[in-house]
């Protein structure tokens, strides 16, 4: 088999910039044989203008919504933002279908080759079964109603058998792309929407996978706790279900809530905009005891879209957090693009280093949704994709930059 040597302004391996003078080297399938010198590696080496990287890990989506791109408008709040989706996501299958597939398009032209998915339903298991991209699919659950937990829990159950089920696609285009895993895991989908009884359903089911909630995204979140009033108090009478059921525990959100996640061999939190200092201690000492990985999923654009907020990324920074990134759905982002999220972090914090968010973007991300086996970094035998971004600016300024995906 020939080999294909690949040298640019600077390497990225995952973790660290190797320099200019290094050479990637890959078989014809982008499975990584080593990284030498340029010295060492001889002639038939392919030049890029920009830095080569592994391909990005998209740890948080909702393919399932692309269909709704552009229907909700800017800075709603997340309990409105919520409103609006239960009331205008049922649309046409085939509008529906049509919309994922122009979206893992996207993706794929944007150097993301592993997606962490949230799905509701099956309508994405075709496209996934493609097998375009490596997934994660989160089957999500919710059900703020004590009634309903055993229906939920049991439509889950069939969403789940759907994603289990699906073949690989034998279509010779794309041979390098066949053997892209398929991993499904359940998770709940917020604190605020899943009752009690749903939790004990669920929990059993945790054991050994990746497990994923939405976390602190708004205020209202914390206060719904803390007092058992504010704005999802007023959603929850908008969608006139009773909450009679809900006693606040008097502490905000995730600490309330953590200790139920304790059989997930990791758990990614996503958002955690007015997640603070004393809820990042508590859950670190949680997962500690119970021999967890814990992660931080970033979405910044969809944090501004929603509620013209963004994270406390020095925070999570100075704790030492395990970050990761994602992009939400295209109900609160306008595209789905990591570069998108790594310049919108860039200009916000300029403070942090480029190789730090790139490794958010790739290598934690990978370890996070527990594919790091194959995907996140050149590291021999691994087939992580290979993508280079341009217009790199002076001092790795990437404001400008775009990404081509090489492999």
């Amino acid at each position: 088999m020939a080999f294909l040597q690949f040298s640019g302004q600077d390497l990225f391996d995952g973790k660290l910039f190797l320099g200019a003078n290094q050479v990637l080297i890959t078989d014809e399938t982008g499975r990584v044989e080593a990284i030498v010198p340029r010295s060492e590696a001889g002639e038939d080496i392919r030049e890029v203008e920009g830095i080569l990287s592994p391909g990005f890990v998209n740890t948080h989506c909702h393919l399932e919504l692309s269909h709704m791109k552009g229907r909700i408008p800017e800075h709603t709040g997340l309990p409105e933002f919520i409103l609006k989706i239960v009331s205008d996501r049922h649309h046409p299958e085939e509008e529906i279908l049509e919309a994922i597939a122009k979206a893992e398009a996207h993706m794929l032209e944007s150097g993301i080759v592993v997606v962490g998915d949230i799905s509701n339903n099956q309508l994405t298991a075709a496209q996934k079964a493609k097998r375009n991209l490596a997934y994660y699919t989160f089957v999500e659950i919710s059900g703020w109603k004590p009634e309903i937990a055993e229906p939920r829990f049991s439509n889950a159950q069939k969403v789940m058998e759907q994603f289990r089920g699906i073949t690989t696609d034998a279509s010779p285009k794309l041979p390098h792309r066949m053997l892209n895993p398929l991993q499904t895991s359940f998770s709940p989908h917020a604190p605020y929407s899943v009752s009690e009884e749903l939790w004990e359903m669920m929990m059993p089911h945790f054991e050994g996978n990746t497990v994923t909630i939405h976390n602190q995204e708004t205020p209202a979140e914390n206060e719904l706790f803390l007092k058992g009033s504010g704005d999802f108090v007023q959603m929850y009478q908008a969608m006139n279900i009773d909450q009679a059921h809900f006693t606040p525990t008097g502490k905000n959100s995730l600490p309330s809530y953590f200790p139920r996640l304790q059989k997930a061999k990791n758990v990614l939190l996503v958002h955690n905009t007015t997640t603070t200092e004393a809820d990042m201690d508590f859950a670190a000492a949680t997962a500690a005891a119970h021999e967890q990985s814990l992660f931080y999923a970033l979405c910044v654009n969809a944090n501004l879209y929603i509620e013209n907020a963004l994270p406390p990324i020095e925070m999570l920074r100075s704790k030492n957090a395990n970050i990761v990134l994602g992009t939400d759905s295209l109900s609160s982002n306008h595209q789905l693009s990591i570069l998108s999220e790594i310049q919108t972090i860039a200009k916000n914090f300029p403070m942090i280093p480029l190789n730090e968010i790139l490794k958010w973007a790739t290598s934690n991300g990978a370890e996070a949704l527990q594919m790091d086996a194959q995907f996140g970094s050149f590291t021999p035998g691994k087939k992580p994709g290979i993508i280079v971004l341009e217009n790199i600016g002076p001092n790795q300024t990437i404001g400008e930059a775009t990404v081509k995906r090489l492999i």
